[in-house]
């Protein structure tokens, strides 16, 4: 199998509240607590750096869009992980116990193609969506 090795990235995204944040990121997901104020939490979300901001101007995204990809309707914007496949379906089988409300159910895509994957889309409490994925073959992440 190919390994990817990339820097962490830093995200940091618009929150409604740090209390939701909190068991949403730290609770259902188990990201690690770094720094915090009473405006903001640093997450260790996968290796990669989240901060959920508290805004004046929630709620973070005021007219969600979306894009058709392999039969759904992907919400736009999004962030999230790539994963290896047993994390993916663990990860699948929590949320799914945790009776998380997905906005795609976890599924495959591009079944028997290049690109084929794992995916699932959710919300957090403010309404960012998060995509989670896992490539069949992780060498085809970024093949056309």
């Amino acid at each position: 199998m190919t390994r990817i090795s990339v820097p962490p990235f830093h995200l940091a995204i618009e929150v409604r509240d740090l209390d939701s944040s909190r068991l949403f990121y730290g609770g259902l997901f188990g990201c690690e607590e770094g720094r915090s104020s009473e405006h903001w939490i640093d997450y260790d979300f996968f290796g990669h750096q989240l901060v959920c901001h508290v805004s004046a101007d929630y709620p973070a995204i005021k007219n969600r869009s979306s894009n058709p990809v392999d039969g759904h309707q992907v919400p736009v914007p999004h962030f999230g992980v790539v994963l290896p496949m047993s994390r993916w379906q663990e990860l699948a089988d929590l949320l799914r116990a945790a009776k998380v409300e997905f906005v795609i159910e976890p599924c495959i895509r591009f079944a028997g193609q290049v690109g084929e994957q794992a995916t699932m889309f959710l919300l957090d409490p403010s309404g960012n969506a998060l995509e989670f994925k896992a490539l069949k073959d992780i060498s085809q992440l970024f093949a056309k």
